[in-house]
């Protein structure tokens, strides 16, 4: 299988106060095309800062990130956008939809910045809708919407670029469980259906979705494999 993302003998460290803060310590991993991998860590661990790292947020102090063979060490800041819309789809925990649009018009967005004709923005994002099981629900906006539809909303715009990666990050946090559970199905049958995705979580249930669990502790990758079997 390809390798999407390739991170090799990654740092970074923040300064502050004057005090150097280790928040990834010569962390190194592959992930291939079509891999469905949860990256777990309790809070502070480095999880957040790698995600950031991976989804061309932030740039590591040393070391090698590859997307695609696009090296984010060396890119630009308007590379780096052109990366994040291009290659990697993002689902939030808060969602982060502009609650005075749509449910259509958010899912345009990401296509508006990639210069995609207004009739084919229209078209896709429909598809998009659909294929999360809101076609009921375009016009909507978001204080119309349920949490569990809202990231529903996010994951149709998450998808509507094509991309390469999908990275979500705590995408049940905000969710009852059975919206957690209803949202975890549609990434498992994104998965079904070839997706590459890279979700980070402190919770087990969601992370036994994945097919493989990459676990964090002080900056550190401690273990990386299946998800252990639930008792």
């Amino acid at each position: 299988m390809t390798t999407l993302l390739r991170i090799s003998n990654v740092s970074k460290e923040y300064k502050m106060d004057g005090v150097v803060f280790q928040a990834l310590d010569n962390v190194s991993l592959s992930i291939k095309k079509g891999e469905f991998v949860a990256i777990m860590g309790p809070s502070g661990s480095g999880k957040s800062t790698l995600m950031h790292i991976i989804g061309c947020l932030d740039r590591p102090t040393s070391g090698k990130v590859y997307i695609e063979e696009h090296d984010i060490f060396t890119a630009d800041d308007a590379e780096l956008a052109e990366i994040r819309n291009t290659h990697i789809g993002f689902v939030f925990q808060q969602f982060n939809l502009l609650r005075k649009t749509s449910a259509i018009s958010n899912v345009e967005l990401p296509l508006v910045y990639a210069k995609v004709s207004p009739k084919e923005r229209k078209e896709r994002a429909r598809a998009m809708l659909i294929e999360v099981g809101l076609s009921e629900k375009m016009g909507n906006f978001p204080s119309q919407l349920s949490g569990g539809q809202q990231q529903r909303v996010a994951i149709a715009r998450a998808l509507v670029t094509k991309p390469s990666i999908i990275l979500a990050d705590e995408p049940t946090g905000n969710l009852d469980s059975k919206s957690g559970r209803d949202i975890m199905t549609i990434f498992q049958n994104l998965h079904d259906k070839g997706s590459t995705i890279v979700l980070v979580t402190h919770d087990e249930d969601v992370a036994h979705h994945a097919k493989r669990v990459v676990r964090i502790a002080d900056g550190k990758i401690i273990s990386d494999g299946k998800p252990s079997k639930r008792t």
